[in-house]
């Protein structure tokens, strides 16, 4: 687990970074202001749950024996692209049922911050 959820983490950073730096530099003036603001919710949450799924891959070489790390990782990566992508695709586009979408993204990431709290929960005991 440790082995897919740190790269998956540390690649999800980094692409959080290059849609950062896109929005920041290359959107800048080409979107509206409302256009801007969900680009900018789309690159915020992604780097919190880019920065989960690292946690998730080193929270798994402390809890190998963990069956909610995995469910957690996969459930932070559905609501990546979900949530972000939806929001990354109606900021440049202007699709407008694609906020239809980011609710589910946003489920996935609750699921999988539970998942993720059970599996401390658990650990302590």
């Amino acid at each position: 687990m440790t082995t897919l959820f740190l790269p998956i983490g540390a690649l999800a950073a980094m692409l959080g970074v290059v849609f950062g730096a896109f929005g920041a530099h290359a959107l800048r003036g080409r979107l509206d202001d409302y256009a801007m603001g969900v680009f900018e919710t789309a690159v915020q949450y992604h780097f919190y749950h880019a920065l989960a799924l690292v946690a998730v891959g080193l929270l798994a070489l402390h809890q190998p024996q963990s069956t909610l790390l995995k469910p957690a990782g996969w459930l932070f990566v559905i609501g990546l692209a979900l949530f972000s992508g939806s929001l990354y695709v109606l900021a440049l586009s202007g699709t407008k049922w694609l906020g239809a979408v980011t609710p589910l993204g946003g489920l996935a990431f609750i699921a999988g911050w539970a998942c993720l709290a059970v599996a401390g929960w658990r650990s302590l005991s």
